[in-house]
């Protein structure tokens, strides 16, 4: 019996969701209304790919969003990791949120800038004391000889802060995508897709605030 990865040419998803006519809302009300119903149906509909660049090519991993309004979409992260130095060197981003239990995907595209320090301290009080330590320990996209060495950094620390607080480290914080394109595309019978792309209205590749809606031109393209 041949395994399933042999069987790609057959592999295939029908998709039945409804026709996604024009949009008449601002993205971010769109992107907040398609968020929640993912939440009702996606196990991480916060899990998205942010995609980097470098000398090399491009660089894709997920992260999780941690906030969203109308200056853009923000997670956090190491400024010293892969990401955080390929952002400084070229803040141009793509994001991607895959949810295919919706038969739905948001694509981005926009420029990255480092969150105001108040904004960083504030999410990493509320993250976990364990999770905070792990952030004050790794140096996230560096080698390391094995988990021995990870595990023996993180209960030296872990003994350190038993009685408290965690700082935050300066490497260490928050990251807003500020977004020039936003796409909605939902699954359609016969792969005949719809898909929305909001691009500048004024033809720019500016960011813009996502809650005006004047700003914004939603074009339908071709599947």
């Amino acid at each position: 019996m041949s395994e399933p990865v042999d069987r790609l040419p057959q592999t295939r998803k029908s998709y039945e969701s409804p026709t996604f006519d024009h949009p008449e809302v601002s993205p971010l009300a769109l992107f907040r209304q398609w968020y929640d119903e993912a939440a009702e149906h996606v196990r991480e509909p916060n899990a998205m790919t942010v995609s980097t660049l470098d000398e090399w090519g491009p660089s894709s991993r997920i992260v999780l969003l941690k906030g969203i309004d109308e200056t853009g979409f923000m997670f956090f992260t190491d400024y010293d990791s892969a990401k955080g130095r390929q952002l400084r060197a070229d803040p141009r981003v793509a994001v991607n949120f895959p949810w295919q239990d919706m038969e739905r995907q948001v694509r981005i595209r926009g420029l990255a800038e480092e969150v105001a320090p108040e904004d960083s301290d504030a999410y990493f009080a509320v993250r976990p004391h364990g999770s905070q330590i792990a952030a004050s320990v790794s140096k996230q996209s560096q080698p390391v000889s094995g988990r021995e060495q990870m595990q023996t950094e993180y209960d030296a620390a872990f003994a350190e802060y038993a009685d408290k607080e965690v700082p935050r480290p300066d490497h260490w914080g928050g990251v807003r995508v500020r977004v020039f394109e936003i796409e909605f595309w939902q699954g359609q019978k016969n792969r005949f897709h719809d898909r929305w792309a909001f691009r500048r209205a004024d033809g720019s590749h500016e960011p813009a605030d996502l809650s005006q809606e004047a700003a914004w031109d939603p074009v339908r393209l071709y599947p």
